[in-house]
């Protein structure tokens, strides 16, 4: 037998206990290639009505397609390829995922006044064959204009932090007396701190001119990759009576913790700090060279010897990495989402639909209804959660990017009756 073409749904063949496998293949795919698959039959019974779609019969597509022509088309296109903003690509997408979300807008549980409006009044058989017509259709191709996945977070900051690492450190635990330790802090922190030199609030002339023409996005990136270094002491000297540091930090705990582990995303963390930075910073906020009305009145009584002792107490203390987790990449988020959409978002499960071709602006409108709970599903609501809105992005102009396979569905031989 020739390599068959699998784009077009088979249907209209009889059985006497119907029973229907799906693979996911690309066109082309030769029979023994379908013989050898792992497949698994659908058997339609009690509590399985929705799986009606894959049972149509000719007629009923053909009943299909001339509704999909009067109603559907003004907003998904011509052949289920949408050509407007926010509307999804219908063509070649899962059958069953068609006719339950259908009849999710027509009960209300979807909330959509153009598609309620639509589906209103559509008896059940409609709704079947149209959800049908749409599944036999070629999918959309991939999206090749679709935004470029942003840089992993983590890779983007290391690289924007190569410039630090002649005075901060490579990793960011200081070598160099004066110069202040950026691991152990809290990325919140450290974005604030970096804000305060680019816009003058701290003065610094060469570390405003530093970041002048780093962006917030970067920023954030640079305190996410040193969030995640490991945290060690700084490398240098650390003069000072310790125990009398130890003695005048009580009053410093409140806010920067017991050793200087702050719980605080807005109070820095001070243990394993460079003591000579500690020091000026203390005398900084003294002078009211950096403003901060509560660190002025807490340093306003302390001399120059007691300074050093404090910066030397905190110096010594061991650093603790502060609670940020590593993001996922785009690569990790979207085989998490494989699982149930399928490799590169081509579900072969009927229920769950296609992602691959989509048009990534639905995407993300999807994503973000999920999270808004404007959507509901508790375990996409779940996954949503979990999302920045670079994930977000990062995922939609993913899947947009795959190519769509469409689905053969055949009568398993072995219970399909003589014609």
């Amino acid at each position: 037998m020739k390599t068959i073409d699998l784009v077009k749904l088979l249907i209209g063949r009889k059985a006497s206990k119907p029973a229907i496998t799906l693979l996911t293949l690309a066109i082309g795919v030769g029979t023994a290639a379908i013989a050898a698959a792992q497949i698994t039959p659908i058997t339609p019974g009690a509590g399985a009505s929705d799986f009606k779609p894959l049972f149509v019969k000719q007629q009923d597509l053909a009943d299909g397609k001339r509704l999909a022509e009067t109603t559907c088309v003004g907003c998904h296109g011509q052949n289920g390829i949408s050509t407007t903003e926010g509307v999804p690509h219908i063509a070649g997408q899962r059958s069953v995922y068609l006719y339950t979300e259908m009849k999710a807008y027509q009960s209300g549980e979807r909330r959509q006044t153009i598609m309620g409006n639509v589906v209103k009044y559509l008896n059940d058989a409609a709704l079947v064959n149209v959800a049908a017509y749409y599944a036999t259709l070629d999918p959309p191709p991939p999206n090749t204009s679709a935004a470029t996945l942003k840089p992993d977070p983590v890779e983007a900051g290391e690289a924007a932090a190569k410039s630090c690492g002649g005075c901060h450190g490579e990793k960011g635990v200081s070598k160099i007396a004066g110069i202040p330790s950026l691991v152990g802090l809290d990325p919140k922190y450290l974005v604030s701190a970096m804000q305060a030199y680019k816009s003058g609030r701290r003065n610094n002339n060469v570390m405003k001119a530093m970041l002048a023409n780093v962006s917030d996005d970067n920023f954030k990136n640079i305190a996410l990759f040193y969030a995640l270094q490991k945290p060690a002491r700084a490398v240098t000297p650390s003069p000072g009576d310790q125990a009398a540091g130890k003695a005048a930090s009580a009053a410093c705990a409140g806010c920067h913790g017991d050793t200087g582990v702050s719980s605080s995303a807005v109070n820095p963390s001070l243990a394993g700090q460079d003591a000579q930075y500690l020091a000026a910073a203390l005398a900084d906020y003294k002078n009211g060279t950096r403003t901060d009305d509560t660190m002025k009145g807490m340093v306003s009584a302390l001399d120059d010897s007691a300074r050093k002792n404090l910066a030397a107490f905190y110096a010594n203390q061991q650093p603790a990495a502060p609670n940020v987790r590593k993001p996922l990449t785009a690569a990790e988020w979207s085989q998490r989402c494989d699982r149930c959409h399928g490799l590169k978002g081509d579900s072969v499960d009927p229920h769950i639909p296609v992602l691959a071709s989509q048009r990534p602006k639905y995407l993300v409108k999807a994503l973000k209804e999920y999270r808004t709970r404007t959507r509901r599903n508790n375990e996409m609501a779940a996954m949503a959660d979990a999302l920045s809105a670079s994930d977000i992005d990062n995922l939609a102009a993913y899947y947009s990017r795959q190519k769509a396979r469409p689905v053969l569905y055949i009568v398993v031989p072995s219970q399909a009756q003589p014609k």
